[in-house]
Order: structure tokens, then sequence, then C-alpha cells
């Protein structure tokens, strides 16, 4: 089939390779004249475990396409995606003008049936504005072409995000015209053929689906940092109380793994948006707003705990820094707990030394040189002249480290672990103090009640 994706970032870029990989045409469109440059020799601007390869793989086969010209791109496709950002506005609410403007030309230059499919993560209601907007610009125009638009959320996990195109738990699409279904239907069996996974469904439900997504599992979160917080308070420790309560099948293991919060592109945005959303149909979302209120304080747990260790007195310390993406396998540093920290020691006069696998560059793009902070070839070289560790980042190369390496390196002999990645018991033998999150080294319970 011929697809059209404006929009060539990660979801954009992800699910246009996929396509491509299946065997269909794509051409994906950007605004972005030197990132389509790059992408056309190869290079690509987001690290994602395997989509180099799947990229590379199907440009070279003339299967898959980058330019600039949108008009070329809506003459192309059957299936035109709209997968361009919908970064959050100032009172939490998605701003949708890119995708506005996308509908404006795809109206413009249309001259036969078009699906459009809505890929952005976008509030309900959305694709009744899409189908304002290119009836109007058809109406400017003096033109009447049917088409048909279509929610279809995306489920990408980054750092696994080719396996969850290519082997998806569930396809949702949301359109009220059977002919449609069934032309996505087609596009997708190739993912779908071991067991039919698509689920359609009336639009609004499809686009409410995937904030509901999201914020269940910001809940499950934001949940477990509270019960850890409770947990030090008590002198219990929370791993075993995550084991315990995860044996439930009704609760299960996922997305129940305390830590310094959640970060990234989609969870603290999509939760702000439905509260906002919330709010425009008169309904105050209680529980999703307790949802973003812990994880904001979730991400200030390990500089509360830093600054309790040195009573206060940070200026002048260095803290060795290990993770600075929002989660492992990707270079994604928005709204990550690493962030929080980073800017907090700054600001009580500490000096932060930092490694990451695959963030550096990022961290680099957003802070520029600076004389409080260093950014490291390796775990070990950011322990040189620390004084503690803090690990934010659960990157698979941080869980069995050199801890006689790490006990002689640092002044003060501690970790703050953000991810629980180590046993406190076996920390300390050798000689290390262990601070982790719900469990070890940490607040004592009252003395009387």
């Amino acid at each position: 089939m011929r697809v059209t994706v404006f929009g060539s970032g990660y979801v954009g870029l992800v699910t246009g390779a996929c396509f491509a990989e299946a065997g269909n045409h794509v051409v994906c469109v950007d605004i972005d004249a030197n990132k389509v440059a790059r992408l056309q020799q190869g290079e690509i601007p987001i690290h994602e475990p395997g989509l180099d390869v799947l990229v590379k793989r199907n440009f070279e086969k003339g299967r898959l396409r980058f330019t600039t010209d949108a008009e070329e791109g809506i003459r192309h496709g059957l299936f035109q995606f709209i997968a361009v950002g919908t970064p959050p506005e100032e009172d939490g609410s998605a701003d949708l003008s890119h995708v506005l403007a996308v509908a404006e030309t795809i109206g413009r230059h249309m001259d036969e049936y078009r699906v459009i499919v809505d890929k952005s993560t976008v509030p309900v209601g959305t694709a009744d504005r899409v189908r304002e907007r290119i009836y109007q610009t058809l109406g400017e125009r003096g033109a009447k072409i049917e088409f048909d638009v279509v929610s279809n959320p995306e489920f990408l996990k980054e750092g696994a995000a080719i396996g969850d195109f290519m082997k998806p738990d569930r396809v949702i699409v949301g359109t009220d015209n059977p002919r449609t279904a069934e032309l996505l239907k087609a596009l997708y069996d190739p993912f779908t053929r071991n067991r039919d996974r698509m689920i359609v469904m009336d639009v609004r439900s499809a686009e409410l689906t995937k904030y509901a997504a999201n914020a269940m599992l910001a809940t499950k979160i934001s949940f477990m940092n509270e019960i850890a917080n409770l947990a030090e308070r008590m002198g219990a420790d929370v791993e075993k109380v995550r084991v315990g309560i995860g044996s439930d099948p009704r609760i299960g293991y996922s997305f129940i793994y305390p830590g310094a919060g959640y970060g990234g592109s989609c969870f603290p945005k999509d939760v702000k948006a439905l509260v906002h959303s919330a709010g425009e149909y008169a309904f105050d979302a209680q529980l999703l707003k307790a949802v973003e209120a812990v994880n904001k304080q979730q991400k200030q747990v390990l500089f509360r705990k830093l600054k309790g260790f040195f009573d206060g007195k940070l200026k002048g310390r260095t803290v060795a820094l290990w993770g600075l993406a929002f989660k492992p396998n990707t270079d994604d540093m928005r709204e990550a707990p690493a962030r929080e920290l980073i800017e907090a020691l700054w600001g009580a006069g500490a000096k932060v030394r930092a490694y990451d696998p695959v963030a550096m560059p990022e961290a680099a793009r957003l802070y520029g040189q600076r004389d409080d902070l260093v950014l490291c070839e390796n775990a070990e070289a950011a322990l040189e002249g620390a004084d503690a560790l803090a690990i934010v980042t659960e990157w698979q190369e941080f869980r069995s480290p050199d801890f006689d390496t790490i006990r002689d390196a640092l002044s003060s002999k501690a970790i703050f672990d953000g991810r629980n990645l180590y046993d406190p018991a076996f920390v300390r033998t050798f000689g290390l103090r262990y601070f982790g999150i719900g469990r070890g080294e940490t607040l004592r319970a009252p003395e009387s009640a």
C-alpha cells in the first residue's frame, strides 16, 4: 500500500520504517529540511534500538523516502498519517497547531479520496477539528472530495518501539465508517496476522483510550512511590512489598517499581492534558491531579536524601550521576528525573559528574559548557573526585558494578539508588552506605505514636 507520514520524529519515523518493512511504499514528510537531509544520508536523529537498520534497509530498497514537499506526500498516499508533535501548553492542554496545520495542508492539496489518520497523541474531539479544518480548506478551494478521519493512537515504548509496532498488543482504530476500518485492517494485517489484535471503536473512544492507558500506568507508578515513602517511615522494605502485591494477577508486576519518578514525552504530558480536558467538561479529575502531584514530589526524592545526608551543606560537594535519560535504551531527557536532580544540586552549589550510555550528546545540547557539569566517558570516570553516587536510570551496565572501586572513589562512601538496583545488605558488606527508595538506610519509624 501507499502510505504518507507527516512528521519524522519518534512516532513518525518508527511508523514509517515499520510500514515500509512490511512491503508498503512510504513517504515521510517533515518541514525540517536539515532533518530530512540527514535522514536521506542515513543519519537517525533519535536513539531507538534497531531503527537505524530498518530505515537504512528500506531507504536503500526504495520503499522509504523523506521529503519536505507536502504536496508530493499528499499525492502519494491513500493513508495520510499525522504524527507531528503535540507539546503541552502552559495550562497543560495539548498544542494542536501542528496537527491542524497538517490537516489544512492536506485539504489544500488532496485531489482524491484519502484516509487521514491521527497518530499523534491528541485530546478527545481532535478528529472533529481535523475534519472541520479539511472541510473548510476544501470549501475555500470550491472542491468536494471524499475523505475519512481516523484515530489510530500509538502505544510505543521508547527503547522497544520496533517490537511494539511489529508485534502489537493491540491496534486501536477509531472510525465510524466500516469501509475505512477494513482499509486499516488490511494495512495492519502483516502485524496482526497471528491473532486479530485490532480493536475498532468510535473515534472519541479511541482518542480517550490513549490518554487513559498512559494515565493508568502513571497512576501505578505514583501509587508505588507513595507506598515506598510510607515504607521508609514504617521501617518496611518496599521491594518485598512489591513482590508480595505483584504476585496477585489482578495487580501484576508491570509498572509497580518505585523510583525517582516518571518522565519522558508521554506520561507527564498526557496526564496533564487529560486533567485539562476533564476541566473543559466541568469534571475535577482528583485522582489524576494526585498522580501528577506525587510524581512532582518524587522527582525531588534523591535531592532530599542527599541534602539530608550532608546536613544541608551541599555547596562545594561533587555528586557522581549515573543515568541521564528518563529510562534505559533511549536518549530522551524530556521531563527526566535526572534533570530535576542536576538542577537542584546546582541550585545548592554542588557540582555534577555525569555518565549515560547514550544520552550524553543530548545533555550537552541541553546544558552546554558549564563549570559545574562534567560529562564523563564512562561510569567509573564519573566517580573521580565525587563525594557520593546517585543512580537515576536503570541501565543494564549499572546493575553489577565494582563496589570496591565505588567505595575507594567516593569520599562519603554513600550510594543513593533511585531505581533500587542493588541489595542493601550486599552493598554494605563493601563498606558503603546505601540509600534506596523505600528501603535500606533511610528514615526511621517514629519513636512513639
